[in-house]
């Protein structure tokens, strides 16, 4: 796409946001089921509820606001950090050890997304997409709460028990 308006450096972002998360769809479905803790396990279904409801945000985003229209991309960073957890997966026996793995390659993907939301607020607030910015932020807020519930998790017990196994 070529770039030479603030406008379409945002349409640029939004449409990469939205494949990055249509691909963590598919990618939080696997991670619940390679999860050894099932509160782990819960989380990302919990999470991939969340997804859906963010993907449908980006859809009223771009139904709402005059000339943005999403461009067909794939998120190369997304497709990275999704195979980073498959390696994680692969690498590891279904215990407390992949699970605080797994928790480390799904912040990696919340701090994305928080970058991503964070800056798409940014750009629809100078815009004057006001719409976009309420629909923006509450999606970026999901995120840094999810990252705060991950890092409960690996605090609160999952990364002890995986220090118990070496």
């Amino acid at each position: 796409m070529n770039m030479k308006s603030i406008e379409d450096v945002f349409i640029h972002l939004l449409s990469d946001t939205y494949s990055a998360e249509k691909q963590l769809t598919r990618g939080l479905a696997k991670l619940s089921r390679e999860a050894f803790s099932p509160e782990l396990s819960a989380a990302f279904k919990a999470h991939l509820e969340e997804t859906h409801g963010q993907i449908e945000r980006i859809d009223q985003l771009v139904e709402k606001t005059p000339n943005v229209k999403l461009k067909r991309m794939k998120c190369v960073a997304m497709e990275g950090l999704i195979e980073e957890a498959n390696e994680v997966i692969e690498s590891t026996e279904k215990n407390e050890v992949r699970d605080a793995a797994l928790i480390a390659a799904a912040q990696k993907v919340e701090h994305y997304e928080i970058a991503s939301y964070g800056t798409l607020a940014t750009l629809a607030q100078q815009l004057g997409y006001t719409q976009a910015v309420k629909l923006l932020t509450a999606t970026l807020e999901e995120e840094k709460s999810t990252d705060l519930k991950l890092t409960d998790l690996a605090v609160g017990n999952i990364n002890q028990k995986a220090e118990s196994k070496a």
